[in-house]
């Protein structure tokens, strides 16, 4: 803010009699007047300099006692010092000095009370104080409202986040006839990005460019800001490149709008050509770069900009600490982050509440919990901050008492009835599987906001609630909350959770005629879902819906979809994937490299996974476990060894996974030896512990090879108790090769296992039927009709175009059936014809 300009001087009114006693300079800042001068209308400007003087330099005490020294030698003050007097005030923001300023103004009455200039300095005053109530009183009481007092009561409104308020302001004050200056402008375009309102914020803009102030370097850095906040990038960007001089202002306003509309890596560009450009980054500068490599987990990017931190001697307050530990902790180094909390200088409960979480989200819950304890040794008290970390910790962990030590915590510190203590208490409960205490504590909330209602909303959601979940999200509405999209999207996810795909489906359709746009998490939800419940095509093509509106998939997204692939077999849309990938040069983590070899090898193309594995940049163990599992599936147990020493040559330790998929391809190829030198390895080299699956894959791969005797002993020996597939795998051995008392003792221990499941029931009567026992085969059968069980028919489909074509056992309705038997037919003749030439 300029100072303002005081024109017209007023003549002060000195006393006609001249001071008994000449003035005592030793004793008062009159010491740099000379005693010669007689002339009391420049000692009064002398003095009038000074204190101006002094006001600049916030030496406000001492221009007071000069003023307070001028009334003892009876000079007459003028308005002019009582305002350089409260811009000293201002300067310092001295609320204290400056009232007392007001109350000698008051007191001296109307001519100086009711001065226009006093007036308005009283106004500047308060308002860059932010005492909100006392110069909104005063700017309504003026009786000339000039740019200065109206750019002070705007930016006031401004900063106390009364945004609509200042552009009311705005509009009033040329209503008026005041036309705004380079000083209103910045607080306007302030308010207008505040509230989001872009509209506004263009006929600011196009105000800017009428009156010509596009040239102020301060205006075009707040339209930037104003553009990046509205998320319009490309109009400040415009505005960016246009500007002829850029300041570092303009520089990190650019950086910043990159930031908050997460495109990171614009705003690591802007600050390395900031840097070429010679400009010396500011705090604001490193900030941003930190977070944006943050989001990143950009560990170079972020290093370097706290490497310019240091270099540019930057004090590690607060907010740079924080920054810095927040990177850290991102990226995984907490360790460095550790180091930097230690070396700050002063450290806040914010400061000490992010080292908290770090701790938190990365599972060191031991070392959130000391820290927590150490922060009390400093005699820093919880706030609600804190103790939504402890909460999220009871719950990550399943740690209910934890989770009520923090409960009641906050009923003994009046926490509770925070709305964020409040949703951390229900999701630890929840989370703790406490449903009916995360109600209770729910109900307890007077005051609930949307938070509340979606914390307690995802809670039936995760458990498959969709009732209570559907009951809940209507009921909100009742009680006058609107549901935002994370309310939507917790009762679809309950719908899917619960098999609901139909409901799951509607819900989609009717927050989409009701104006609510679903967002990634959205359409992940529903695509994920849709998957899970063995509805592969239709996910898919929700998928490809996805695409055509816009939005940009995840790598979890691209995971579902291609998940959706593999279940249907659709090698066709998962190339369309693998497509869309290579197109859009979309970098591929190793879960979606994973996806794309698991679809290939279960789509039967073992040759385009095994490229894709090969052309990896970094082959993690799941890529690996995927590879050895497609090799496994087409019977290339070689291939699978071979790929199996790659992997412990290049250092990499084999977990359950891997030596499930590795058993599983020496079963298939009867690789006995090796089966069980390597199931030996796994306990002995490597501490796995043998699962349930890695048992069934010795027992699979020692009857396969007519070892039923070892086998049985296996299972026998076993520290746990065979289920439901390694004894079928058993069975189905044991029906081959004629072992009937074998099979029917299995068959019954099955049957104990899985009573309901048909094929047990069909396992059995062909046991029967092998050894010519057909009366307990027909007994069998009849017991499955008793039951109304029947075993599901094994199908096959191949895509043409468009369409699916489903085969199932036994069946004939296929609107081509005829064309098809008729073909078949008619190359079953020519096999024979051929191979009765041949015999001839």
């Amino acid at each position: 803010m300029a100072s303002i300009s005081f024109t017209t001087t007023p003549t002060p009114k000195f006393s006609h009699t001249k001071p008994q006693k000449p003035l005592k300079l030793s004793q008062t800042h009159f010491a740099k007047v000379r005693e010669s001068d007689n002339s009391y209308e420049s000692l009064y400007k002398s003095c009038f300099h000074q204190i101006s003087s002094l006001s600049k330099e916030k030496k406000i005490r001492e221009a007071v006692d000069l003023l307070t020294e001028m009334k003892c030698r009876n000079f007459q003050i003028g308005p002019e010092i009582y305002g350089e007097l409260l811009q000293g005030c201002v300067y310092k923001r001295d609320m204290y000095t400056g009232r007392q300023i007001h109350a000698r103004i008051l007191k001296n009455g109307d001519f100086f009370a009711r001065n226009e200039y006093v007036e308005t300095k009283l106004v500047v005053f308060y308002a860059k104080c932010d005492a909100l109530d006392v110069a909104s009183r005063l700017f309504c009481r003026l009786r000339v409202k000039n740019v200065f007092s109206w750019a002070a009561i705007i930016g006031l409104n401004c900063r106390v986040g009364l945004s609509e308020k200042a552009l009311i302001g705005f509009v009033e004050m040329q209503e008026d006839g005041v036309s705004p200056d380079n000083f209103v402008l910045p607080n306007v375009l302030k308010a207008c990005g505040a509230l989001g309102w872009i509209g506004f914020g263009r006929a600011v803009h196009g105000y800017v460019l009428k009156v010509g102030f596009d040239g102020c370097v301060f205006v075009a850095s707040s339209l930037i800001d104003m553009y990046g906040k509205c998320g319009v990038l490309e109009e400040a960007r415009k505005v960016f490149d246009g500007m002829i001089a850029r300041n570092v202002v303009a520089w990190n306003s650019m950086i910043v709008g990159y930031v908050q509309n997460r495109l990171n890596e614009e705003a690591i560009r802007v600050f390395y050509e900031m840097t070429l450009e010679g400009v010396e980054p500011t705090r604001v500068s490193v900030t941003s770069l930190l977070s944006a490599s943050a989001n990143l987990d950009a560990l170079d990017e972020g290093k370097q900009a706290h490497a310019v931190a240091v270099i540019n001697g930057m004090e590690l307050d607060n907010v740079l600490g924080c920054s810095i530990i927040n990177f850290y902790s991102k990226v995984g180094l907490l360790e460095d982050a550790e180091v930097v909390f230690s070396r700050m200088v002063e450290r806040d409960i914010v400061t000490w509440n992010l080292l908290i979480a770090s701790y938190v989200q990365s599972g060191q819950v031991e070392k959130a919990l000391n820290t927590c304890r150490l922060m009390r040794s400093e005699y820093l008290r919880f706030d609600c901050v804190t103790l939504a970390s402890i909460l999220a910790a009871a719950a990550d962990t399943r740690t209910i008492k934890l989770g009520k030590e923090g409960h009641c915590y906050c009923i003994r510190n009046n926490f509770q009835s925070d709305v964020v203590v409040a949703s951390s208490i229900v999701d630890m409960y929840a989370k703790c599987e406490r449903i009916d205490n995360a109600k209770q504590v729910f109900n307890s909330i007077i005051l609930r906001d949307v938070v509340l209602w979606n914390t307690l909303l995802a809670a039936y959601a995760d458990l498959g609630r969709s009732g209570e979940a559907s009951r809940l999200f209507y009921q909100m509405q009742l009680e006058g909350v609107s549901p935002n999209i994370i309310s939507w999207n917790s009762v679809i996810l309950g719908f899917l959770r619960n098999g609901q795909m139909n409901e799951a489906k509607d819900m989609f359709l009717q927050m989409q005629s009701l104006g609510v746009q679903p967002n990634l998490i959205t359409w992940t939800t529903l695509i994920s879902g849709l998957a899970q419940n063995s509805c592969g095509n239709e996910a898919i093509l929700f998928f490809q819906e996805m695409l055509e509106t816009g939005i940009k998939p995840s790598t979890t997204t691209i995971t579902c979809a291609l998940s959706a692939c593999t279940d249907v077999a659709s090698l066709r849309n998962g190339r369309a994937i693998h497509g869309y990938l290579i197109r859009h040069d979309l970098c591929l983590p190793t879960p979606i490299v994973t996806s794309l070899v698991d679809m290939y090898a279960k789509c039967g193309n073992i040759h385009q996974a095994k490229r894709v594995f090969d052309i990896s940049p970094s082959k993690e163990l799941p890529v690996y476990n995927a590879m050895i599992s497609g090799y496994a599936m087409h019977g290339l147990a070689v291939e699978a060894l071979a790929l199996f020493k790659n992997l412990r040559q290049k250092g990499i330790d084999p977990d359950s996974i891997t030596f499930t998929n590795i058993l599983n391809a020496c079963s298939h190829a009867g690789l006995v030896n090796e089966g069980l030198e390597l199931f030996v390895g796994m306990v002995s080299d490597h501490q796995v512990k043998p699962s349930m699956e890695h048992f069934g894959c010795v027992v699979n791969l020692l009857s396969r090879c007519g070892n039923l005797d070892e086998a049985l002993r296996v299972i026998l020996t076993m520290p746990c108790d065979p289920d439901a597939h390694i004894i079928g795998s058993l069975l189905s051995i044991c029906v081959k090769n004629n072992e009937t008392e074998l099979a029917e003792c299995l068959s019954e221990h099955l049957l104990q296992l899985e009573p309901d499941n048909p094929g047990n029931y069909v396992a059995l009567s062909n046991a029967y039927a092998a050894s010519g026992r057909w009366n307990e085969a027909s007994k069998v059968r009849d017991i499955m009709k008793e039951k109304g069980l029947r075993k599901n028919p094994g199908c096959s489909w191949i895509q043409i175009g468009e369409e699916l074509h489903v085969f199932v056992a036994c069946e004939r309705s296929h609107p081509k059936t005829e064309e098809i038997y008729a073909t078949l037919a008619l190359l079953g003749m020519h096999v024979r014809l051929v191979s009765e030439f041949f015999c001839s």
